[in-house]
């Protein structure tokens, strides 16, 4: 076996996880910046939330990157939990994208998706990842 196949039985991307800071809006009671703990996205994942976001019509394909972004966040931030169902009913919500958009600024949700794609593997920009989804 070569040393690359030898890597690659020996670190699965199952359990990649990684503490992020998104803005400085998070501390605790002591002023300590909290951390997002976000997790690798299987392409398998990637495809379906890429294609629930893209919209095929006679004019082309429309890709709604707001949503991408929430899905995105939803899926890969395991703490905190966007689908926790008492948090969902705490703030009034009937979903996890309603949640999310309760407790996250827009800018705060875009990075954090930004950060989840890095994790995924993807090193480019969030736009150029919207332009590969269109197309």
């Amino acid at each position: 076996m070569s040393a690359l196949q030898d890597f690659l039985d020996d670190h699965s991307i199952d359990e990649m996880f990684e503490e992020v800071t998104v803005s400085q809006r998070f501390k605790d009671k002591d002023g300590n910046l909290l951390k997002f703990k976000i997790t690798n996205i299987p392409m398998e994942e990637y495809k379906i939330i890429q294609k629930e976001c893209t919209k095929i019509s006679k004019k082309g394909a429309d890709f709604d990157s707001a949503k991408f972004n929430e899905k995105i966040v939803i899926k890969g931030t395991k703490d905190p939990n966007f689908k926790d169902a008492e948090s969902i009913k705490k703030k009034e919500c009937i979903n996890p994208e309603q949640y999310l958009n309760k407790v996250l600024r827009a800018g705060e949700i875009s990075k954090l998706a930004e950060k989840i794609l890095i994790l995924c593997g993807f090193e480019t920009e969030l736009d150029e990842l919207v332009e590969e989804a269109k197309n």
